[in-house]
């Protein structure tokens, strides 16, 4: 049985990638914000209310970028990476939670939004390719392309 997940990447007006730092099993991990669909829910829908927890923002989505799949000994999952755009800037924004867990189970420690050059000296970073394709396709403008759809059922 597929798991799916979605990741958002939001840019300030500076061109910085906003970044949550998670920590798991005292490793410090850093991520765009996202996580697991919920029952009945859209792609899109999660990807919305995983930065309303995570950051507080309120954000719309405006493409998917990434479709990643993986299927290993850990199962059959995939997350959608989408470009996402701040409905009212980044002053509200403060460390979220993530509701799954306990109090004292948190792994949400830092929020903040970073230079590719920041980005670029991280220890962890997941995914790794944020540290340079991302760039690489917004500098060449190939970033337009929304190739995300819903299906309609009647």
């Amino acid at each position: 049985m597929w798991t799916g997940g979605v990741r958002v990447i939001l840019l300030d007006e500076e061109g910085r990638m906003l970044l949550v730092r998670q920590n798991h099993g005292g490793k410090n991990i850093w991520m765009v914000p996202g996580g697991g669909i919920e029952e009945g829910e859209s792609a899109v829908d999660a990807a919305v209310r995983e930065v309303q927890e995570e950051t507080e923002l309120d954000i719309e989505i405006s493409r998917l970028l990434w479709h990643v799949e993986e299927v290993s000994d850990r199962g059959q999952r995939f997350v959608n990476f989408f470009l996402g755009e701040l409905k009212s800037g980044t002053g509200n924004m403060k460390l979220g939670y993530d509701p799954e867990l306990a109090e004292n189970e948190q792994v949400l420690r830092e929020v903040r939004f970073m230079s590719k050059e920041e980005m670029a000296d991280l220890e962890v970073l997941y995914p790794e390719f944020l540290k340079d394709e991302f760039w690489h396709l917004l500098e060449d403008g190939k970033l337009e392309y929304n190739a995300f759809r819903m299906r309609e059922i009647k």
